[in-house]
């Protein structure tokens, strides 16, 4: 027997069985709940912003990670630069942070709208200027960790955040173990991983993979290795269960660049695992994006080539189309990454 309207208690529950929808109480009527997907345009976004080749560019280049095509331009940043920048998003916002420009703006942010076209938008600044920063984050929040600081010539231990919605200075979330560089990022809707890099130490090799939970502030903790030490300039992209670490430069004394993929289960400690291949050996970093089911890297060594895998399986990658220009360490993020 249904309780009397006074006696419902305020939120409740319940599934109608006649209209076969789920409703919730608001004191006085049964409310219908509404669902939504969010417009993808088709499929989800991948994105390449600025980057190198070797001058540095100011293009954006997006792609539909589900269709296998060429790149398209999308417009501009508000500063050309490369050098490695920090890339993140939510499902509507993409954001670019850090890298290198001769004005010297190292501590920049950019944003876009991803389901339009258009030039980028001043976001705010990190807290230090920085160069080669690893970026992940969930749906609100955003990370930018580690990087090299120029003018000092120091590599950096700092996580920076910011709330991706409201554009703003970012803030500090704390510190990695090791001040690195150069290395990747990737995430699920939980928890960050800041994947490899160059440590202090001049050609020393470096495949500590570290975690944070982005949702609270903390120093990062030790998650596991990569199977392969992976020195700097390798690229991450994750669905909600596996991330992939793409390429890098191995062996400190010969830096020899590695066509080699790496996953790692996100939610269990642990070290990484051979993947596959990539279509040819990347040092100059390649950047990686990812939907729930897809995988897709661009360019490196200068190149315009664009590759993808199956996350869900394990093999080599194949060719999946061309960006509008050869390029080097771009900021690269999509609206259907695995953290959100």
């Amino acid at each position: 027997m249904s309780l009397p309207p006074s006696e419902i208690p305020l939120g409740a529950m319940r599934f109608n069985s006649n209209s076969q929808k789920l409703e919730y109480w608001v004191g006085s009527a049964w409310m219908q709940i509404k669902t939504f997907s969010p417009n993808l345009d088709g499929g989800v976004r991948g994105f390449a912003a600025g980057g190198s080749n070797p001058g540095y560019t100011a293009t954006i280049d997006f792609y539909t990670i589900p269709t296998q095509g060429n790149a398209q331009d999308f417009g501009d940043l508000t500063l050309a630069r490369g050098n490695g920048m920090a890339g993140f998003a939510s499902r509507t916002r993409g954001v670019a942070a850090g890298g290198f420009d001769p004005t010297a703006n190292y501590k920049r942010i950019d944003f876009v709208t991803m389901s339009s076209t258009g030039d980028a938008t001043n976001f705010g600044s990190l807290t230090s200027n920085r160069e080669g920063p690893m970026g992940l984050s969930n749906e609100t929040r955003g990370i930018a960790a580690a990087g090299w600081s120029r003018p000092n010539s120091n590599n950096i231990q700092e996580i920076d955040f910011v709330t991706i919605a409201t554009a703003a200075d970012s803030l500090d979330f704390g510190d990695l173990i090791t001040p690195t560089n150069y290395g990747a990022g990737a995430a699920s809707p939980t928890r960050g991983l800041l994947i490899a890099g160059n440590i202090p130490a001049p050609g020393d090799m470096y495949n500590r993979i570290e975690f944070i939970t982005i949702a609270t502030t903390g120093n990062a903790q030790e998650f596991g290795e990569l199977k392969q030490a992976h020195q700097y300039t390798l690229s991450g992209a994750s669905n909600s269960t596996r991330a992939l670490a793409w390429g890098g430069s191995t062996v400190p004394s010969t830096d020899t660049p590695t066509n080699i993929i790496e996953f790692i289960t996100i939610a269990t400690k642990g070290n990484g695992t051979n993947f596959g291949d990539m279509t040819r050996a990347v040092k100059s970093a390649a950047g990686a994006t990812a939907s729930s089911t897809r995988s897709v890297c661009l360019g490196g060594n200068s190149e315009n080539i664009i590759e993808y895998v199956e996350i869900a399986t394990q093999g080599n990658a194949v060719d999946f189309g061309d960006a509008t220009s050869g390029r080097n360490n771009a900021a690269t993020f999509s609206n259907g990454h695995g953290g959100l």
